[in-house]
């Protein structure tokens, strides 16, 4: 065997290998989706996310005899240290192959890094933001990931527990069968806390029309997701681009906007078809004729990701839920939608997690952040 070197990304050839990765690692995994490329390097890019007003990173690459075997990225938000005032760096984007060496020297990498900054220990897998994929796998190998998510193979737990690493938080992911009616119960909820409370759906027939709610949106997350794990606010600039990232992929008929007699939200869900296959198929590119298989998969999919679920918090158990669900449901039998699998949820969330618990479903997948000081 060779020696293990860490390198420092610092060309743009450093950087295509830090993507390209990904690709020959999970080469054949069914379960592995790509994630788009071009927005893994915005992402990355200190120039075009509005994360680094707040953040420093550096990513690095693992080499035996100059073959990428790992990748690294090591992420410093200091909004984050200084809300929740831990002393934390981040590791995230973590790939090695089953070699102790490889992500050993990944993770001290990281960790050496945060502490010539002052920072007394480490967590991940985590991004700049919680818009960013996050949590490592420990449950669910054999079910397929999607854009919001990560997937690794399991023998990355066991290099975690012998780092010494720790559970610092776990999401979870349910997945529903759709039925063909909605249940009673849920129209009668739905019918009572519109009239109780004089909401509204709204539905958007372009996607245009979901743009000025965009920010509302946000705002209301950055209140709802206040005292989750790690969650730093987003900034306004933030918003934006996110807005200008996401929207351009969303169905209108996916989407519900609960809104009050004011017009403000209330609650919302943000569904899309799964682009799993079509990530897969064309290994995260767009261009040239990438676009192609995006375009079938949004027009015709048996299986929904819910991106994004939320309700003001002032709306909590109110029923607010069930009116977003019926909204959607409408749609989802109209387009013959199958099943829907939740977005990742921490477990201990139980006021989000409290959204699915009338619905028929079951637990798939599991995702963990770990821990390690000093």
């Amino acid at each position: 065997m060779g020696e293990i070197k860490i390198k420092l990304v610092a060309t743009r050839k450093d950087l295509n290998a830090f993507l390209d990765f990904p690709f020959k690692h999970y080469k054949n995994n069914p379960y592995w989706c790509p994630q788009l490329r071009m927005d893994d390097r915005r992402i990355l890019n200190p120039k075009k996310n509005y994360a680094f007003e707040h953040c420093e990173a550096q990513y690095w690459l693992a080499m035996e005899e100059d073959v990428v075997v790992g990748r690294i990225a090591g992420i410093i938000n200091h909004k984050a240290i200084a809300k929740w005032n831990e002393k934390l760096v981040r590791f995230g984007w973590i790939e090695f192959i089953d070699d102790f060496r490889v992500s050993e020297a990944l993770i001290n990498t990281v960790y050496a890094w945060g502490r010539s900054k002052g920072l007394e220990g480490i967590h991940g897998p985590l991004g700049f933001t919680d818009m960013d994929n996050e949590g490592m796998l420990i449950e669910g190998f054999d079910k397929p990931a999607n854009i919001s998510s990560i997937y690794n193979y399991p023998y990355y737990v066991d290099h975690m527990l012998r780092l010494g690493f720790e559970k610092a938080a776990d999401w979870v992911q349910y997945e529903f069968s759709i039925p063909k009616v909605v249940p009673e119960k849920f129209e009668r909820t739905a019918a009572f806390v519109k009239e109780k409370f004089n909401l509204r759906t709204f539905k958007a027939k372009r996607a245009k029309e979901l743009r000025p709610y965009a920010r509302k949106m946000f705002t209301m997350l950055n209140v709802a997701f206040d005292n989750l794990y790690g969650y730093a606010p987003l900034t306004i600039k933030q918003m934006d681009a996110y807005t200008d990232q996401y929207f351009g992929f969303i169905r209108p008929e996916f989407v519900s906007l609960i809104l009050d007699e004011a017009g403000d939200i209330v609650g919302f869900g943000i569904s899309m078809p799964s682009l799993t296959k079509a990530l897969q198929k064309t290994h995260g590119r767009l261009l040239p004729f990438g676009f192609i298989e995006y375009l079938k998969a949004i027009r015709k999919t048996e299986t929904i990701d819910m991106y994004l679920v939320g309700v003001r918090p002032d709306y909590h158990g109110k029923g607010v839920a069930a009116l977003i669900w019926c909204d959607l449901h409408e749609q989802y039998v109209k387009y013959g939608v199958k099943r829907a699998i939740s977005n990742p949820q921490l477990e201990d969330n139980n006021k989000a997690l409290s959204i699915w618990k009338n619905f028929e479903g079951r637990k798939i997948i599991q995702r963990r952040c770990w821990i390690k000081h000093q």
